[in-house]
């Protein structure tokens, strides 16, 4: 009792929001369709070795012809629905993270919750905040919540990147994969939740679609020209990561009055083995405290702070009490991270 009394008066909040906010239910879902590197060889002038060596990455998972963005992220909100024992109708908002939307327009919130059947949910879309979208996304459900008729948020992130991926590009094409993750936020307890956050961006075309906006409309050229696939400049994306990941989660540390000392977990994006590696060099921290599964999923861009959130909750790595940083950058560029003390009594309904 004496070390939990500790702990409270150490928690600091300085994340602005007046009614404390968790996350009671999480989810997640892959395609069944596996893609190993050897499967990639086939067709690109690279090798299992160089892939591995690079990135980390063995496998991922690809949809099949026919399947869907918003297939992915309903099933993604079931399992986190029932991981925290509501229903559909409970929820008041579904926010959605994702730049590989099934089409421009309808919705793909509004899509998902018409499956879902939550017809009194508020339909959200987060589309370009790329693989930070985990982030940016869960900071809006928080915001959202402090209006009193908030009161259960949906939030998703998902990618279909091997649709937006040339396939005869080895720069992007052996990086990414295609998932899911969910969480469902609710209110709880006073000095638990969301404690501290840190968001930022700076304006880069160093990773892009160039083509099929208003900027440069969709032609039989721009098709030709292979343009709207995602394009990647990766040594930008290295140096980037390395710079803007380590100063985001020191930042959000300091915010909520904490030490790294006092950090049970870090979960952060998965975009290469290796920069999660430097990243913990950086910072001068041990990868045990990490989650990772960009080996068997690659980088599946706004769904991957929630898979490995979930990974780590369903492997019993994050108990009670526990403090945890989330961190993020994508294309944009854009950035930030979350600080968030875990409790697994989140307030549910009309409590």
């Amino acid at each position: 009792m004496g070390a939990e009394l500790l702990n409270v008066e150490r928690t600091v909040n300085t994340s602005g929001l007046s009614v404390p906010v968790g996350i009671s239910g999480t989810g997640m879902y892959v395609p069944d369709q596996l893609v190993t590197n050897e499967d990639l060889v086939q067709n690109l002038d690279t090798s299992d070795e160089w892939i591995v060596t690079k990135t980390g990455i063995r496998e991922r998972r690809f949809l099949r012809e026919g399947e869907l963005t918003s297939d992915m992220c309903v099933k993604a909100a079931e399992a986190a629905m029932a991981d925290a024992g509501v229903t559909p109708g409970d929820l008041d908002a579904i926010i959605i993270s994702t730049f590989t939307f099934d089409q421009l327009l309808p919705s793909t919130a509004l899509i998902v919750r018409e499956r879902l059947g939550a017809d009194r949910a508020i339909p959200i879309d987060l589309n370009q905040a790329a693989c930070a979208g985990s982030i940016y996304a869960i900071w809006t459900g928080c915001h959202l919540m402090q209006n009193q008729q908030i009161r259960c948020v949906l939030v998703i992130g998902a990618e279909a990147l091997s649709r937006i991926t040339d396939p005869e590009d080895r720069s992007t094409r052996v990086f990414f994969g295609d998932a899911a993750g969910a969480v469902v936020l609710n209110r709880t307890q006073s000095n638990y939740g969301i404690l501290s956050w840190d968001l930022d961006a700076a304006l880069s075309y160093s990773v892009e679609v160039p083509a099929g906006g208003a900027k440069n409309p969709t032609t039989a050229d721009t098709v030709r020209q292979r343009e709207h696939f995602l394009k990647m400049d990766g040594r930008k994306v290295w140096t980037e990561a390395n710079q803007r990941l380590p100063n985001t989660i020191q930042s959000v540390i300091k915010k909520a009055g904490l030490h790294f000392g006092e950090i049970d977990h870090f979960l952060i994006h998965q975009a290469n083995l290796n920069i999660v590696k430097e990243v913990f060099n950086t910072l001068g921290e041990s990868m045990s405290k990490a989650t990772n599964n960009v080996d068997r999923f690659g980088n599946t861009g706004a769904a991957t702070v929630f898979t490995v959130l979930h990974e780590a909750l369903a492997r019993g790595r994050i108990k009670h009490g526990d403090r945890i940083i989330m961190a993020a950058i994508g294309a944009g560029f854009i950035w930030g991270s979350l600080c968030f003390r875990y409790s697994d009594e989140s307030w549910k309904g009309d409590q």
